[in-house]
């Protein structure tokens, strides 16, 4: 019935089309008006829309005027014109929504066009990148043409220093990646002065591969940690226990199975990606730890480790989810296969690894602030992306961040030729019918790009080449420039290339081979230095003679390897364009389509296949046994494919389970996330306020009314009468912090009289006079200062450990949905009766510490961080840098890491 809709009316995409069309024909009538303009006139065009936009038109009044102007400096800047269907890709981008292009389509210049037209309104725009190379590159190149329209433009990459990102973040445009961005807003909340943020006010972001950093990297969180408490032996002894255990994998656990009667002590559901003890195993643990009952509240750390151990044990696989290298684990991405240097497993799951392989235990830390994706990108006042893939997920886009998608038409038609996916019995007949596939293409010189899902799949297919004398490159992605690199050259004729399903992301393929990067190759055997390269091929303006003599030999090497590259492309579209060879499926459908996307760029012609197996992971734990029987019911041969849409239609009802349930995942982090969001806005606005030199002496005495409320509400009873009122309580809680001694011992005759609102009045009397002589005694300027310094360090001890607080919750609620309890709802209410606690707790040690302090009245109170983060990570991903101590350190001082203990019993025991 929708599908007929569709054919009748037109998709969501055709109908949107059709409204943005009339902008389009309006950008192209103004184009013969553009070039009549000098470079002076059109430049003039920038101050001309700010005037008219203060003067009260909107953005969409100058779009079609700013877009042609932005068409038409492309062309003499960058030799570049934007199509009509780029035209359609800006205004959709514009609007705030996501721009679906397919891959060679020009997303980069795309993007310029809404860059330039909301930059205008002088607010920042952010263009959001997956890494620092591609961050740098669009920002040197679409840079030479915002600057010939007289807009500056900034980059944010690892390494800068505050300085340097304040000026960037300052600039109309800034260029950077979404995890630079995201732990700038983590920082800027954690500084002590308003000068040290480097942040504005979020206003425009376009995410590029907005499928990529919105929904894949959206399952876990940023964190940025301190130093936290040292490693126990208990990693080791926990892993010591597991390797004892024995083990029983299931992909799906039958319902009529007890896991109690299973002869195993732990088991490992694959699917769900758990691994449990059964009661024979918790019975063992019990017997090797020496403990009484596993489940007590006081062996939850014996508990966690062990659950650590058999998930790093059970679970985790060496060189598919981490490798060894170097005495260090390091983390494998599960969605680009990248090695992921310095980056963690949280909640110690990474150390259980280390122990599990015997390598050194590194020691936990500490988180000081964190943030989801989803949050943070949900700020911006206007959020749009664009990608070549993002259809499959747009129920998410939508759900979470209300954005809808567009398809974007090609500019020229799609000329690839998509084959049926072949089905084998096993892996070793579909890797055979592989191998067979790229020596079959390699003859006659077709290109073929073999996408993995693995460094271990990668390797083994390098093997089986090698042994039939097949030239090949392997990409083992660890550089995102050398993988562009590689990737570029993917199209040469008779080329054979073997990567991770996403690597070199936001490179396109060119039949024939890349000009760019083989005259780079070409300089560097002449001679020229990697930073020497980098300039020549950029497109930053310079006047140094070395970098310009560069430039002209890049020049004419270019042009000499662009006829090679011409020519070669004729014999590559002879032999059929680029294969694409998918080697299994992945669980998302959109990973696929990127992969399938590498070939038939800009009318180019090309080929996809995807092989399968049986035993492939997505079909073991998704294919249906239906499919499973009918195969062997078949009684095929190994190396006997199945290729059938009925096959294709089932491997995609598997892949769209695994997507809801990963879905289900991204909003299950998000809605948790959710309640730490409010209370973060809330804790957030208070230090701002603090920065902002706000006077906050109203916000200190409102602290007393409600400490004065709590007094009353802990130690009065029900009963009015102050005989059954808890006096020694009263007494011994408000003299030893907020009132003088003797302000509560009441004569017999006032006693009498006395009631719950006259007690809260005496305690407010008294703690406003008591907050007066101080500001008589220090000076209003001093006393202002003085609260901001007490505040801002009592918020952030207080909420770095309501962050370990709720972290703890979020681990134990999980547990009650065994209770039949919504663990989210229960997370909810707790965590606000927590929040709620921690706010009096803020209060009544900010009063007390302002009404019993004594200070220098000549000097001014300084403000000092809590704790300095050592670390900056993604979903608890460590990124670690070294700890400087600037200072000799006493054994008896407080430790600078901010854990509150002595040095000599934290960072110092080893000392």
């Amino acid at each position: 019935m929708f599908k007929l809709f569709e054919k009748v009316f037109g998709s969501y995409s055709d109908r949107e089309l059709k409204r943005i069309k009339p902008i389009v024909d309006k950008i192209d009538e103004l184009e013969p008006q553009m070039q009549a303009l000098s470079d002076e006139q059109l430049k003039a065009k920038t101050p001309e829309f700010k005037k008219r936009l203060g003067e009260g038109e909107t953005l969409d009044d100058i779009l079609p005027e700013a877009f042609a102007v932005v068409r038409e400096a492309s062309k003499r800047v960058l030799g570049m014109r934007h199509f009509r269907v780029q035209l359609i890709g800006g205004i959709v981008l514009h609007q705030g929504r996501i721009a679906e292009m397919k891959t060679g389509e020009g997303k980069t210049l795309v993007a310029t066009l809404p860059v330039y037209l909301n930059a205008l309104e002088g607010k920042g725009v952010h263009v959001v990148t997956v890494n620092d190379y591609l961050a740098t590159r669009d920002s040197e190149w679409m840079g030479k043409l915002y600057n010939f329209l007289g807009l500056s433009v900034g980059l944010i990459v690892h390494g800068l220093n505050n300085e340097e990102r304040r000026q960037a973040y300052s600039c109309d445009i800034t260029y950077g990646t979404n995890n630079e961005y995201g732990f700038d807003y983590l920082r800027d909340n954690m500084v002590i002065y308003k000068q040290d943020m480097v942040q504005r006010d979020l206003h425009f972001a376009i995410v590029d591969e907005v499928d990529s950093i919105l929904v894949d990297e959206a399952r876990t969180p940023l964190i940025i940690s301190g130093a936290g408490d040292k490693s126990t032996d208990l990693y080791t002894r926990a892993d010591a226990f597991a390797k004892r255990l024995k083990v029983k994998v299931f992909t799906e656990l039958d319902d009529k199975e007890q896991t109690d009667d299973i002869e195993a002590d732990y088991i490992v559901d694959e699917k769900a990606n758990t691994a449990t003890l059964t009661a024979g195993g918790m019975r063992k643990a019990e017997e090797f730890f020496g403990i009484g009952n596993l489940s007590d509240p006081d062996n939850m750390t014996i508990s966690h480790h062990i659950n650590q151990a058999l998930r790093a044990n059970g679970l985790m696989k060496k060189d598919k989810d981490y490798v060894v290298k170097d005495g260090e684990v390091i983390i494998v991405d599960e969605f680009t296969g990248r090695l992921m240097y310095g980056r963690r497993y949280s909640n110690g799951l990474h150390q259980a690894i280390e122990a599990k392989e015997g390598v050194k235990v590194e020691r936990e830390s500490k988180t000081l602030a964190s943030i989801t994706f989803q949050n943070y990108f949900r700020m911006y006042k206007k959020l749009s992306g664009m990608t070549g893939t993002a259809q499959t997920e747009e129920e998410e886009f939508q759900s979470i961040y209300k954005l809808d998608v567009i398809v974007i038409p090609t500019n020229l038609p799609v000329a690839r030729v998509d084959h049926h996916d072949s089905v084998y019995k096993n892996e070793r007949g579909k890797f055979n019918a592989v191998i067979d596939q790229i020596v079959e293409c390699n003859k006659k010189g077709q290109p073929v790009l073999i996408g993995t899902i693995s460094i271990e799949k990668s390797e083994l297919l390098s093997s089986m080449l090698k042994k039939r004398g097949v030239s090949h490159q392997v990409l083992n992605a660890k550089y995102h420039e050398k993988e562009a690199e590689i990737i570029a050259q993917a199209g040469k004729l008779g080329a054979v290339t073997i990567a991770t399903n996403m690597a070199g992301r936001g490179t396109d393929i060119v039949l024939g081979g890349n000009a760019e990067y083989m005259a780079k190759q070409e300089m560097r055997k002449k001679g020229f230095s990697e930073d020497i390269i980098n300039q020549a091929t950029g497109f930053n303006d310079t006047n140094d003679m070395e970098i310009l003599e560069a430039r002209k030999v890049y020049r004419g090497l270019y042009e000499g390897f662009k006829e090679i590259t011409n020519a070669e492309r004729e014999k590559v579209v002879e032999a059929g364009g680029l294969f694409i060879i998918g080697t299994e499926r992945h669980e998302s459908r959109r990973i696929d389509n990127q992969l399938r996307g590498r070939a038939g760029r800009q009318g180019d012609p090309g080929e996809s296949r995807f092989y399968i197996s049986l035993e492939d992971d997505l079909m073991r734990l998704f294919g249906s046994d239906r499919l499973t029987g009918m195969v062997e019911a078949l009684g095929l041969e190994e190396d006997q494919p199945i290729e059938h849409k009925m096959l294709t239609g089932a491997i995609e009802n598997a892949q769209k389970r695994v997507e809801g349930k990963n879905f289900g995942i991204r909003k299950n982090v998000l809605q948790y996330d959710d309640v730490m969001n409010k209370q973060r806005e809330v804790i957030y606005d208070q230090r701002k306020k603090v920065l902002n030199g706000e006077n906050i002496k109203e916000s200190i005495i409102k602290m007393m009314h409600g400490i004065a409320d709590n007094i009353v509400n802990l130690f009065c009873s029900e009963n009015p009468h102050p005989d059954f009122w808890d006096w020694e309580g009263i007494i011994s809680y408000a003299e030893k912090a907020f009132v003088p001694e003797g302000t509560l011992n009441f004569p017999k005759d006032e006693m009498e009289d006395l009631n719950k609102e006259k007690l809260r009045e005496v305690i407010i009397d008294s703690m406003l006079k008591r907050y007066e002589e101080k500001e008589w005694e220090f000076g209003s300027e001093l006393m202002r200062e003085l609260e901001r310094v007490v505040l801002l360090r009592v918020v952030d001890q207080k909420w770095m450990d309501h962050i370990d607080d709720m972290e703890q919750l979020q681990n134990g609620v999980r547990l009650r949905a065994f209770g039949q309890k919504d663990p989210v709802i229960e997370y909810k209410i707790e965590g606000f009766e927590m929040f709620e606690e921690m706010n009096r707790n803020i209060q009544s040690d900010v009063v007390r510490i302002i009404l019993n302090t004594h200070i220098d009245r000549n000097r001014m109170p300084q403000r000092e961080k809590v704790a300095e983060p050592v670390t900056a990570s993604h979903g608890g991903d460590e990124v670690k840098k070294p700890v400087v101590r600037k200072n000799k350190v006493g054994r008896n001082d407080p430790c600078p890491c901010g854990s509150g203990k002595k040095y000599k019993k934290c960072c110092g025991i080893d000392e």
